[in-house]
């Protein structure tokens, strides 16, 4: 019988194959009580259950694929630190010995005591970790029963196959890689999830959200999957089934004609030059930026750096792979961010408890509250300099005396290198990112002192409607179409041309196609986004006019009303 689910498209592509059902250690478990005697043996399971999962985990971090995103070694210390939390790595033992009750119980109690920790968190984002929590109790689940990680069996390799499951784990989906499913399937998951944002970075179709899939379809069930509309038809008939392999084709075949446009300048119909540069957060991303036809570097996240280690990276980690970054790029332009660390990503040592993190001590106010560790990151940027086209990006201002105070920071370091003999670029160009309304309605003070301005659209739109996009009761009212994030988008990058300071945006609107033509009618000509984006962004751009879409654009900024907006868009991207 066919029949269709629904759930959260989190990355495109069409997928046709065969089920194959991945089991998954569910947190009901058996409870039992166990003899006096058997106690000691019991604790000693746990014990070694629990090195096991260690092992795993450092296994996956000294063998970290050269397909995973950077992304993937924050969620791997998230899932080690959750381990490492008392509740999971010593509740249970003392539990066994206490109650006398079987390990997996123990386990289970102990994760429910977590999870309602997490739950009563003010800030979404860390709510929504309570998912991670789960998903490391199962790996622990998976070692207790003798069967560690999820390993699929039996796959056929005749046939194109989609997993699915409960839920999936960043460290499972890396570790499917290699087996080369077609697409990833999950009933859990949301469109911020970590398991979604490792899917869009294996370029893997996925959808998740569909609750109840893993429980409906059978094992070796013939599947559709539509990565962009965020369905699954199951058992398709023949009509369908031949529709989706038309599909499939075309896309397959727009990818290969996207990758003959890599050393094509991205030049609008009106003969405009229009930059597109690549977000990375690592210099090993450097070839994957240039495949896809980057003209530059325009988000070198050096946060990731500093990133699941025990200690900090000194200044001649840094220094090398700031320089590795430069050299890569061939004099093409690398803007380096100062870490943009807090909020999420803690580091050890520089922990900070915050009721409302994303609002807290993070980002440039982070730098100026550890003078030391700042120093050294711009000790490393500022000789960097000297082996390429290397910007600095500030993140996160807020206000002038913040600037002032940054710039003090940035003209010290470079006293300091001079009277040590240090060679650096003297003409370094130091940036800002408009990501705080304050800094957008404050932009002529701001590009009166800074070399050029990135908008950073994630946080910007964040802040302006105040609404936490990771929050799911909430996470619709998030849109860049809002009429007031229109206004402040438009005003920020036209008051920058008129100054005649370069501005750029560097968030995810830079790498979405239904925005490229918008962006450019309110004057934007530099996009920063995600390496794989480039190809079809520049595409976009070789089929604009922005003769002819200006007037079209002018309207939707006159419209107030989001379904008129909405039109409007559809008819400027026709």
């Amino acid at each position: 019988m066919t029949f269709a689910l629904h759930g959260i498209a989190v990355s495109s592509g069409i997928a046709i194959g065969y089920a194959h059902l991945l089991s998954h250690n569910s947190l009901e478990v058996a409870h039992y009580t166990l003899p006096k005697p058997f106690v000691a043996d019991e604790v000693a399971r746990f014990d070694a259950a629990l090195q096991a999962t260690r092992s795993e985990f450092a296994s996956l971090r000294s063998n970290r694929p050269s397909y995973a995103a950077a992304e993937f070694d924050a969620f791997l210390e998230l899932h080690q630190m959750i381990l490492d939390d008392p509740l999971l790595s010593i509740g249970p033992r003392q539990m066994v010995e206490r109650e006398h009750c079987n390990a997996e119980w123990a386990v289970k109690v102990q994760t429910d005591a977590l999870v309602g920790q997490f739950n009563e968190f003010e800030d979404a984002y860390l709510r929504e970790r309570q998912a991670d929590v789960k998903q490391v109790a199962e790996r622990l689940l998976k070692q207790l029963s003798g069967q560690p990680g999820h390993q699929p069996t039996h796959l056929r390799r005749d046939v194109e196959t989609i997993l699915v499951a409960h839920d999936l784990s960043p460290a499972d989906m890396i570790q499917y890689k290699p087996q080369q499913f077609a697409a990833f399937v999950t009933d859990a998951g949301s469109a911020t999830s970590h398991t979604a944002i490792v899917a869009r970075s294996l370029n893997t179709p996925c959808v998740v959200g569909l609750h109840n899939a893993r429980e409906l379809i059978r094992e070796d069930d013939l599947l559709i999957l539509d990565g962009e509309q965020g369905i699954l038809i199951v058992n398709p008939d023949k009509a369908i089934l031949s529709e989706y392999k038309l599909l499939q084709s075309e896309w397959e075949l727009e990818r290969k004609k996207l990758k003959r446009l890599r050393t094509a300048r991205a030049n609008t119909l009106d003969g405009e030059t229009v930059e597109l540069h690549a977000n990375i957060e690592k210099p090993e991303d450097i070839a994957d930026a240039k495949e896809n036809g980057a003209t530059g570097v325009g988000l070198f996240r050096s946060e990731f750096l500093f990133l699941n280690r025990d200690e900090l990276p000194g200044e001649e980690e840094q220094f090398e792979a700031y320089r590795a970054a430069a050299a890569g790029m061939n004099g093409m332009p690398v803007t380096i961010r100062t870490f943009d660390l807090g909020a999420d990503k803690q580091i050890k040592g520089v922990e900070r408890v915050a009721s409302n993190p994303a609002l807290g001590l993070r980002a440039i106010r982070l730098c100026l509250a550890e003078p030391q560790l700042f120093r050294t990151q711009l000790r490393a940027l500022l000789r960097a300099t000297y082996y390429g086209n290397v910007k600095i990006l500030i993140p996160m201002l807020s206000s002038v005396s913040e600037l002032n105070q940054t710039l003090q920071f940035i003209d010290a370091t470079k006293q300091s290198l001079e009277i040590e003999g240090i060679p650096y670029d003297k003409e370094v160009k130091i940036g800002g990112m408009i990501e705080i309304p304050a800094a957008a309605l404050s932009l002529n003070v701001f590009a009166r002192q800074l070399d050029f301005l990135s908008i950073g659209t994630n946080d910007l739109i964040q802040y302006t409607l105040a609404i936490d996009r990771t929050d799911e009761d909430v996470a619709h009212l998030y849109d860049p179409l809002h009429p007031a994030v229109l206004h402040l988008l438009s005003h920020v990058i036209g008051m920058a041309n008129k100054l005649g300071v370069p501005i750029s945006v560097c968030g995810e609107m830079a790498g979405e196609l239904a925005y490229t033509r918008l962006l450019l009618g309110m004057g934007l000509r530099n996009f920063s986004m995600f390496s794989a984006q480039v190809p079809n962004i520049k595409q976009r751009v070789l089929t604009t006019s922005l003769r002819e879409i200006g007037p079209l654009v002018q309207k939707i900024m006159r419209a107030d009303d989001p379904m008129k907006i909405r039109e409007l868009l559809d008819r400027l991207n026709d």
